[in-house]
């Protein structure tokens, strides 16, 4: 997370201190969930960011913020500001689509092995879903390097006003809004970055956890156990295994496919919270 800015504020309402005061309080709920790799955490993170846009909305629709924003000298924040709200919606419909795409793989296969019509129908599933987790490595790569772009312009990009003490707490809050909400999308891009196994047995292991070590995580997520099973599951088929236990693999996809629905629901909570975000800030320039 990008360090945040002190600023000592003086002068301010009462409705925009209690404001500031509820915004505070988000964040440090926050940061209790920040560069986390637990599902049910990251989960629980989306849905506390949504209502820290909903306290960052208020403050900007307040009328002191309104009056000063409305100066012609802070157009250029207003229009600045807008700018984190676009990167912050492109980086959650990035998320959303890894995940819509993650639920209709694993319901997939989760479809073939209900059938059990035939190990090769199977095995082509299975083909399907390793083809796609390596593909989405490739996808959650870019996707993190923008959201080191977008991180690295939050303080180069919005302006220290001068004077303005009420303008100053509004920028710390945009400022810090932005930044928790990229740490929080980078833990849930790494949660889904474990590499899936390779063809050569033995292998996986040794260059699993090197490469979760790199990226800070101190254990497997379910979709790195995910791909574990599947790829077990793969080598039992191909060796013509007939103890495959079908309930216990049906269990362990539909675990996997309850963590992407509770993604689902709190990116889409927080999406709406963006746009309406976006929303407030473009009414400051278009009233």
């Amino acid at each position: 997370m990008v360090g945040s800015v002190n600023f000592h504020i003086r002068s301010i309402s009462l409705p925009s201190r209690f404001q500031s005061n509820c915004i505070e309080a988000e964040l440090k709920k926050l940061q209790t969930f920040d560069s986390s790799s637990a599902s049910d955490t990251i989960q629980t993170g989306f849905t506390r960011l949504a209502e820290l846009y909903n306290s960052v909305e208020e403050l900007i629709r307040s009328p002191l913020t309104q009056q000063a924003l409305h100066r012609q000298r802070h157009a250029e924040l207003v229009e600045v500001a807008l700018d984190g709200p676009v990167g912050m919606l492109d980086a959650c419909t990035a998320a959303r689509d890894i995940i819509l795409t993650m639920k209709e793989k694993v319901e997939d296969l989760q479809s073939a092995l209900r059938r059990r019509g035939g190990d090769s129908s199977i095995e082509n599933n299975i083909e399907a879903y390793i083809s796609f987790r390596k593909r989405m490595k490739k996808e959650i790569s870019k996707n993190l390097g923008t959201l080191k772009r977008l991180e690295s312009n939050i303080t180069v990009s919005l302006p220290i006003v001068d004077a303005d003490y009420h303008l100053l707490m509004v920028v710390k809050a945009l400022r810090e809004s932005s930044a928790i909400t990229i740490s929080s999308f980078r833990s849930l891009l790494l949660f889904f970055s474990m590499p899936v196994m390779k063809t050569k047995p033995g292998g996986f292991f040794f260059k699993l956890i090197p490469a979760a070590a790199e990226k800070g995580q101190k254990f497997l997520s379910e979709v790195g156990m995910t791909d574990i099973a599947v790829c077990n599951l793969r080598g039992k088929i191909r060796r013509g295994d007939s103890k495959i236990d079908v309930q216990m693999e049906l269990s362990r996809l539909e675990t996997i496919y309850d963590k992407m629905k509770g993604f689902e629901s709190g990116l889409d909570c927080l999406f709406r919270s963006l746009i309406r975000h976006r929303v407030s800030l473009l009414n400051i320039l278009t009233p």
